[in-house]
């Protein structure tokens, strides 16, 4: 079988929280060849809000400036990309082609080679040069996802809601998932409310 080849950026926004559960599900899987890395501030907020070392999870971790790695060209087959959280910044990098570290010439090359770059944007409120910035990036091909949150499957704990934008990612990068319920998979939560029957 033939494994999806995936760089998952970790940058400098709050939210390392998604990256590790993202980590912890791709550990689960056969079909994907996961390699990692972190923007400067992205390995701080890490060490912040996680706290573990990310290479337990068994996947490659390049340095930021660590051109050498096999994603920092088109020719090695990488196709896919996550960056998450994204800072609002990494994405006006991104959408205007600057590529001062790892994490922005992979995003570069994913671009130039027409694959999947995935910006789980983590900022709010969005001034207007956050919103111009992510236009710029969906023109240049990225799917703009903020990393928010949904409650219809109702989440039980803290990696339940985590995984409710998990299972969103995997989904645009063609993972199949079961990480979270699925919209119609069970009876309208919306009808019980209005008592209404199916």
């Amino acid at each position: 079988m033939k494994k999806l080849k995936l760089v998952v950026g970790i940058g400098g926004a709050s939210g390392a929280p998604y990256a590790k559960r993202l980590l912890e599900h791709l550990a689960t899987r056969d079909d994907v060849e996961p390699a990692i890395t972190f923007s400067v501030n992205g390995r701080q907020v890490w060490a912040h809000e996680v706290g573990t070392d990310p290479k337990s999870y068994g996947f490659p971790v390049y340095n930021h400036k660590d051109y050498s790695a096999p994603f920092a060209s088109g020719s090695a087959g990488f196709r896919s990309m996550v960056v998450v959280p994204c800072s609002a910044s990494g994405m006006a990098r991104i959408a205007q082609g600057v590529s001062d570290d790892l994490l922005g010439r992979a995003a570069e090359v994913i671009l130039k080679e027409q694959g999947r770059l995935l910006l789980c944007v983590r900022e709010t409120p969005l001034s207007l040069v956050h919103l111009r910035a992510a236009v710029q990036a969906a023109e240049a091909g990225a799917i703009v996802m903020p990393a928010a949150p949904s409650f219809y499957s109702q989440p039980k704990d803290m990696d339940e809601l985590l995984d409710t934008v998990v299972s969103r990612i995997l989904d645009r990068i063609g993972l199949d998932n079961e990480l979270m319920t699925r919209w119609g998979s069970e009876p309208s939560p919306l009808r019980a409310v209005r008592g209404e029957k199916e």
